[in-house]
């Protein structure tokens, strides 16, 4: 039981870590396919830019969900 004390302040950390994962692959993904498109069609750019932005801000809200989760489940314990 002492060790689990121990490495409880860690947790959260992992969990984050843990969680990063994810949005970091997405966030990724998104701008080279955005770069991709934008080279294919130099004149739909706006629209692309766009779209790559909305992408990136959404994801990004999955990291931050995943920063406050453990704290808030912790608060809760």
């Amino acid at each position: 039981m002492d060790v689990l004390a121990q490495v409880s302040g860690n947790i959260t950390a992992i969990g984050y870590g843990l969680a990063a994962i994810g949005p970091g692959i997405g966030v990724g993904i998104i701008f080279g396919q955005g770069v991709q498109a934008i080279a294919r069609q130099p004149e739909a750019y706006g629209l692309i830019r766009q779209n790559m932005l909305l992408g990136f801000v959404l994801t990004e809200a999955l990291a931050l969900i995943g920063l406050v989760a453990p704290f808030l489940f912790r608060s809760i314990q």
